[in-house]
């Protein structure tokens, strides 16, 4: 089976924390996939030994903290991580993308990294960025979604905080009531279809998120 959700990994503290992202957004029923992104094979032959043998052993990591020894893992190669793992995605069919927050973010916060911000910009894919230090807490589940932003805009988000919240037996919370686990944001409007845009309501929303995240491509609402 295809998998509908890749964790960007690589065995960083803050990728630790997608782990968690992608074990909770699993339990509404995705099918999950770990990848590692190489920038290039090495031309000695034994480096590129010990190279393969170092991604794989970081994906084995991946896979025993998400408890599933089964998981597909991925190895791909590319000059630019987004691009790579969007082509993967659209490979493997996925509709999501994981990843962990820059590895500056303070805990309980939510600061997309490098990779993940160029998928922001304008990528094919929803992107989902996990809370700093939400490793720590790896065993808890998403409770509570909100959608924080009104109006036709965030039709998208509503109908993926709802679905999300049946298949988790989560709620759907307004932004005032308090701290929750997941907020979801559409693209602005007037954005291509399935790419992401954000304007400048978008952007204050993230800039202020303290939980993890998922933005959505222009009217296109994310099923697992």
């Amino acid at each position: 089976m295809s998998a509908q959700v890749i964790v960007s990994y690589d065995g960083t503290p803050n990728d630790d924390d997608a782990i968690a992202l992608g074990r909770m957004l699993g339990a509404a029923g995705a099918e999950l996939a770990l990848a590692y992104v190489r920038h290039s094979r090495e031309f000695d032959p034994r480096r590129e030994e010990l190279a393969a043998h170092d991604a794989q052993q970081r994906l084995a990591r991946g896979a025993q903290l998400l408890g599933d020894g089964e998981v597909a893992r991925h190895v791909v190669f590319g000059p630019s991580t987004a691009d790579s793992l969007a082509e993967l995605a659209a490979r493997e069919g996925a509709a999501l993308i994981v990843f962990g927050s820059d590895y500056r973010t303070p805990p309980g916060h939510a600061e997309p990294g490098t990779s993940a911000q160029h998928l922001i910009e304008g990528g094919p894919v929803a992107v989902a960025v996990a809370a700093a230090g939400l490793r720590l807490r790896a065993q808890s589940a998403i409770e509570t979604i909100a959608v924080p932003l009104a109006g036709p805009r965030n039709d998208a988000a509503r109908q993926t905080a709802a679905a999300l919240a049946q298949a988790l037996d989560a709620r759907v919370v307004g932004p005032g009531d308090g701290p929750v686990d997941l907020i979801v944001v559409g693209s602005q409007p007037g954005a291509p279809a399935g790419r992401i845009a954000l304007g400048g309501a978008e952007r204050s929303e993230l800039a202020r998120a303290r939980s993890s995240v998922l933005v959505l491509p222009a009217q296109t609402p994310l099923a697992l």
